[in-house]
Parts: structure tokens; C-alpha cells; sequence
């Protein structure tokens, strides 16, 4: 039986995550790109200025609420970063660099530069199209965009609700595999193998199951802390991750930039493997070439995908959280977030991996036998061993439990979300409790196929989102310009901020 889940999976896994999937993706990006002029270049310092660069101004909303149940801009912000920023920028990284090769860099900077006009649409879209739920909290996604954007188009209605609630339990199922059990499995795996604990790590029998005893310590106490943070709300949620993700983030990057320092004299040799490996230089003959570039360009904008997910609709559900009035403010702030999560972390990883000769940047081979976050750890102890130490290992495992577990509280608020959309505000703590519980599952569990199938189901998402993307980019467009004149032009146009009248006239009052 398991042997058929795997290969219907792989079948579905091919498709979702195929090289047509991947074009629909940064196509997407490509021509909301074009669409709104190459926005992210031209209006690039009005997004800096109006996101990360208010985070240090008073006056400017972005760290303050103004409404009881929102979250303020850089809440939202830090909860959508603690989904997206995961075990992919440093697993990821380091296999898309294994199989792809150095040039694999140059295509991830390339999804996430078209990504973010990606994630923007969403975001637009998300503020544009959302409601209040009976707590008075807003509520915003591509099953929101889908029901009430395009299923308001002529013949739109049934197509427009149908690819509402499909968006909705792929997003249920993907956030127990891939937001939940596949980032504890991987903690626990971690931890368990990098800080031994001989009295803990042994074998117990619970019922007919055989479980490390270490690995469900660590699922129980993750359990509690994470339900301590869920069980609470988004705005609980919000609190925890703003202090929590900067803290994690800047703690990384600072890492990485000791041993971007400590080689930057490889600098140059390591952007120029990554460019010429980009577009097979270095490879010898016609069809080694094509199939150099293939490989690279293919895990390039997987693994560029997977790490800031624009396109698939996931973070927009807490960016439609926040306190702001325009649609373009949220919009610019995901323009930021893939920014962060992709250009600055993962761009962080890769040199770290290819300026301390774990790669011969020459021909592209692997020079270590380690995969994945392992070889993130050996290029980390490079730098980081203190008397025949090496404490890189530890490094890693910190990274690694503190961005697993930011993804975990990421997606436990978007399968609430999704979830409240299908059954209703008054249900969601049933799906909290149960999400709670399946970390101690995640913790104990074997769970390669498990992975899989979430990886599917995160795919899957795309779909019915990229639908919604495109079939409204015309309203994207006329948000966008209005924003445009009215804040760079001077016009006095009516400003568009919802779709529904009576909460354009309340945001109105607030401009």
C-alpha cells in the first residue's frame, strides 16, 4: 500500500513540482513584473523607505497597531518571514548547490527577483479582497481573492468557490506535513545527533511502536511551547515572532557574514563560479552544456521557490492580518520579505558552502561526502572551532531548531486560516489542538514519504493561487497605479483600498 502512495505521489510530485509548474510560477512573476513596469527596481527605494526603513521611524505605523484584534505591518512581516525563512535556506541551499551545481545561485536570485512582484500581487490582492471574522480579526488569502475576485467575474461564480476550497485543504494538508511534522522531524533529527544525551538516547516500546525516547522529550517540550504560542492567536503569534525572528535571522546572517569575511578573499573566485556554471562556461562539449544549464536552472528556481514560496499563496493569510490601509504597503512588504529570505540568507548559505573548498569551484564536484545541513555545518566549522572544537555542528542545530520551529507557528496560523474559511472562527482551536499534537508525532516519526506527499500538497497550492493571480493582475495594475498617482503624482482620485463598500468607507476615514 505504501509502495502505491509513493509512486501516485511521485507521479503528482513530478507534475506539481515539474519543469511546466515551475515556468507557470516565475512566469507569473515575469509578467506581473512587466505589468507594473518592473516595479521592485523603479519604485525600490519608496519600498525600502515605506517597509524595513520605517521599522526605525515612530511616526511611520509600521511597529504599531491601531486596532484592537490586527497586528501592526512588521508583525506581520516577522510571522510570514518565521514560515518562509526554514530548514529550506539551509537544506535547500545546500542541495539545489549538490545537485545543480554553483550555478544554481544565479537562477534562485533570478525567481526570487521575479518572485517578488509575485508575492506582492498576492498581498495586493490579500488586503484588497479581505473581511472581518465574529472576533472583529481581519481575514485575507487566495481563497478570499478566489471567492469573492474571481468568482465576481461573469461565469466565474462556481469555478471561483470550488478553487477557493481546494486552496484551502491543500493549505490544511500541507501545514501538518511540511509546516509541521517534516520541520520537528528534522529538528529532533538534529538535535538527537549533534547534543547526545546517553541516558535519553535509547529505544522504548509504546504500544506496538518503537520510539527514541530523546527525539519524543523533544516532541513533548516543543508540544508545550508551541501550544502555548498557537493556542493564543495570531496575535500571540505576532508578539512571539517579533522578537523571536529578528533575534533568529541576524543571529544567521551574523554567522554567515563571519565566514563571508573571514573568506572574502574568494569572493570573486566564488560569483565567478556561480555565473559561469550558471550558463554551462564551464562545461565541455554541446549536450554537456545543455545539460549543465538544465540541471542548474531547474533546482535553481525549485529550491528559490520552495524557500520564499511566492506563488503559492501561503503568506499572504498573515500579511491580510495587519493593521495597514493600502493594499500597496502589504504588497511592498512582500516585495521585502522574499528579498530577505532568498537574495540575503540563502545568497548567505551558498558562499558560506562554496568559499571553504567543500566544492571545487573549477569543475563543480563535490569535494565533501556530507549532504544537506551537514555540509552546511562542516563549511560553518571552517571557521567556527575554538581548540580542536569544531562547534559549526552546534551552530547549525541552533539554526536549524529556531528556523524550524518559526515555520511551525508560520503555518499553524495558515491552516487556521484555511481552516476557518471551510468550518468557521467558532472551530479553529479544534484544529489548533490537533496541529499541537501531531509535533509529538513529527518528533518520533519516519517520515520521508510523509515529506513527500506535504511537498505535493505545498505544490499544490500554486494552482488554484496562480489562477487568482493572473485572472485578477488587471485589478493588481489599476491598485497599483491609483497608489502611484495619488502618492507620487499628486492626484486626488479616489483611492482604492477593498472591494466591498462599507470597508472602503471605514479605511478611508483612517488615510
Amino acid at each position: 500500500m505504501l509502495d502505491v502512495i509513493a509512486n501516485v505521489n511521485g507521479a503528482v510530485n513530478g507534475v506539481v513540482w515539474g519543469i511546466p509548474m515551475l515556468i507557470l510560477i516565475i512566469g507569473t512573476g515575469v509578467y506581473m513584473t512587466v505589468r507594473t513596469r518592473f516595479f521592485q527596481i523603479v519604485r525600490a527605494r519608496h519600498v525600502r523607505e515605506k517597509t524595513i526603513g520605517g521599522v526605525f521611524q515612530k511616526e511611520s505605523g509600521v511597529t504599531t497597531s491601531g486596532e484592537k484584534a490586527s497586528i501592526s505591518q512588521f508583525q506581520a512581516l516577522c510571522t510570514a518571514l518565521a514560515a518562509t525563512i526554514g530548514v529550506g535556506n539551509i537544506a535547500g541551499v545546500a542541495a539545489a548547490i549538490a545537485a545543480g551545481g554553483p550555478g544554481t545561485i544565479f537562477w534562485m536570485w533570478l525567481s526570487a527577483f521575479f518572485g517578488m512582484m509575485t508575492n506582492y500581487s498576492e498581498n495586493v490582492l490579500g488586503i484588497y479582497y479581505r473581511r472581518k471574522n465574529s472576533h472583529d480579526e481581519w481575514c485575507g488569502g487566495a481563497m478570499y481573492y478566489l471567492r469573492d475576485g474571481l468568482g465576481s467575474k461573469e461565469g466565474c461564480s462556481g469555478i471561483g468557490k470550488v478553487l477557493a476550497v481546494l486552496f484551502s485543504i491543500f493549505c490544511i494538508l500541507a501545514s501538518f506535513g511540511i509546516g509541521n511534522m517534516s520541520q520537528v522531524n528534522t529538528i529532533a533529527g538534529n538535535i538527537t545527533s549533534v547534543f547526545r544525551i546517553e541516558a535519553l538516547d535509547r529505544t522504548i516500546w509504546i504500544g506496538a511502536a518503537k520510539i527514541n525516547l530523546y527525539a519524543l522529550v523533544i516532541g513533548i517540550l516543543l508540544m508545550l511551547l508551541a501550544g502555548l504560542v498557537i493556542v493564543g492567536g495570531i496575535r500571540r503569534i505576532a508578539q512571539v515572532t517579533e522578537k523571536f525572528v529578528p533575534f533568529m535571522a541576524c543571529a544567521y546572517i551574523l554567522g554567515a557574514l563571519i565566514v563571508f569575511i573571514v573568506n572574502i578573499g574568494r569572493a570573486g573566485e566564488v560569483f565567478g563560479a556561480i555565473f559561469s556554471f550558471a550558463f554551462g562556461l564551464r562545461a565541455v562539449g554541446g549536450a554537456a552544456v545543455g545539460l549543465a544549464v538544465k540541471s542548474a536552472v531547474t533546482w535553481g528556481f525549485k529550491r528559490g521557490v520552495f524557500s520564499n514560496e511566492a506563488g503559492l499563496g501561503s503568506s499572504v493569510m498573515v500579511h491580510s492580518a495587519s493593521n495597514v490601509v493600502e493594499p500597496v504597503r502589504q504588497g511592498m512588504w512582500g516585495i521585502f520579505e522574499v528579498f530577505a529570505d532568498t537574495i540575503v540568507v540563502c545568497t548567505l548559505t551558498a558562499f558560506s558552502i562554496l568559499s571553504t573548498g567543500l566544492i571545487d569551484l573549477h569543475t563543480g564536484q563535490m569535494l565533501s561526502t556530507n549532504e544537506q545541513t551537514a555540509l552546511v555545518s562542516e563549511a560553518f566549522g571552517t571557521v567556527f572551532h575554538f581548540g580542536g572544537v569544531n562547534i559549526g555542528s552546534a551552530f547549525i542545530a541552533v539554526a536549524i531548531l529556531l528556523f524550524a520551529f518559526s515555520t511551525v507557528l508560520g503555518w499553524s496560523y495558515y491552516g487556521t486560516k484555511a481552516w476557518e474559511f471551510l468550518f468557521g472562527t467558532k472551530s479553529t482551536i479544534l484544529y489548533k489542538v490537533v496541529f499541537v499534537v501531531f509535533i509529538v508525532f513529527g518528533a518520533t516519526m519516519n517520515l520521508n514519504l510523509a515529506w513527500d506527499i506535504s511537498d505535493s500538497f505545498n505544490g499544490l497550492m500554486a494552482i488554484p493561487n496562480l489562477i487568482g493571480v493572473l485572472t485578477l493582475s488587471g485589478t493588481v495594475i489599476k491598485i497599483t497605479e491609483n497608489y502611484i498617482a495619488r502618492t507620487f503624482h499628486g492626484s486626488k482620485e479616489k483611492p482604492m483600498l477593498s472591494a466591498f463598500e462599507d470597508i472602503q468607507a471605514e479605511q478611508e476615514h483612517k488615510l
